[in-house]
């Protein structure tokens, strides 16, 4: 199965740009969108936090981009740097990607968590501003959560859905998602893409859903015996992460700015993950290898997040394109093979 960024490619109504500048290009998304950019002709630049060590390895779908990709060593939580950074890379797109996207990180750490989900998007999107004011036609897109509905009554969740966070992290998330409203009411052309779950054979592994697939798949060679989790009834809308940047772009290109909801619609427990992951592996007896924890249940947890991404699919043309057992079993298949 192919794990390329073409994936849920949407139609847009701008050119590709010049220049688009990523910030956390090292994540995720950030590589799959970088490879996105760079094969439409894009120079893609991307941000590298400061202080890192310089002989690490780049990953190496980064590396094969080449001389198509720059990177940048930035603090994003400092104005002052932002700003020069956007004043040096002069982007016509930028997309703010970068965060502390650990639900669990954000309960030890939520001082931590609030300047780079909160304060780093307000820093970006003021050096926007001032770029845009200046008369440059920069495009900004920040990454928002589904956590931002994590307290929601009603289900699925769409772009009307009044903001109720129930953690830190949900909580810096609907900052930076309010600011961008703000910013775009002044003039800035900016988009919030609220992202559900979207996974992929690069997620890290401290997310449960990598966690999942990586486990089973020591299972099935023998080299683990259990899997050790929290809370197994949550439910999830998770998706294909390729599809999920395809969508970033589509959004961020349409001729108006407005906020987009970007799911699959249909919310799974993490049992169905589990299942699913088992499944692919070959393990047959997976709920005699499961033991929950309850260290590892959250404060709180929202019990259902699914996401109506009816605006996405009705004015970009925006379409999941792979199944959740398909995604779960690409997961698995890339960790049987590594």
């Amino acid at each position: 199965m192919s794990a390329g960024p073409g994936a849920g490619a949407a139609s847009s109504t701008a050119a590709p740009p010049a220049r688009a500048l990523i910030t956390g290009v090292t994540g995720q998304d950030g590589g799959y969108l970088a490879e996105l950019l760079a094969a439409q002709g894009t120079q893609v630049h991307g941000t590298v936090r400061p202080g890192g060590d310089p002989q690490a390895p780049v990953a190496p779908h980064l590396e094969a981009l080449g001389d198509a990709l720059t990177l940048h060593e930035s603090d994003l939580t400092d104005p002052a740097a932002v700003a020069s950074l956007l004043h040096d890379v002069n982007p016509d797109e930028v997309y703010h990607l970068a965060a502390q996207s650990s639900v669990a990180r954000a309960w030890a750490d939520p001082v931590g968590t609030a300047v780079l989900d909160a304060i780093a998007p307000a820093a970006v999107l003021a050096a926007c501003g001032a770029m845009a004011a200046d008369g440059h036609g920069v495009r900004v897109l920040v990454a928002s959560s589904a956590e931002i509905f994590a307290g929601a009554t009603t289900s699925p969740q769409d772009e009307d859905t009044p903001l109720r966070p129930t953690n830190p992290y949900g909580a810096a998330k609907a900052h930076a998602h309010h600011l961008t409203a703000i910013h775009r009411s002044r003039g800035l052309h900016a988009v919030a893409a609220v992202l559900y779950p979207h996974e992929s054979p690069r997620r890290p592994h401290a997310f449960v859903t990598r966690k999942t697939t990586a486990t089973m798949a020591a299972i099935s060679r023998g080299d683990a015996e259990e899997i050790v989790l929290g809370n197994t009834a949550a439910r999830r809308d998770w998706g294909w992460a390729p599809d999920v940047v395809a969508g970033m772009v589509a959004a961020l290109r349409h001729e108006e700015p407005q906020d987009y909801v970007l799911a699959s619609g249909t919310a799974r427990s993490v049992e169905e993950f589990v299942a699913a992951a088992a499944a692919a592996a070959g393990v047959h007896d997976w709920r005699e290898r499961v033991r929950i924890d309850p260290e590892l249940l959250r404060p709180t947890d929202a019990t259902e997040l699914v996401g109506d991404a009816t605006r996405a699919r009705t004015t970009l043309g925006w379409a999941p394109t792979r199944s959740f057992e398909d995604v779960v079993a690409a997961m698995v298949d890339a960790d049987l093979a590594g």
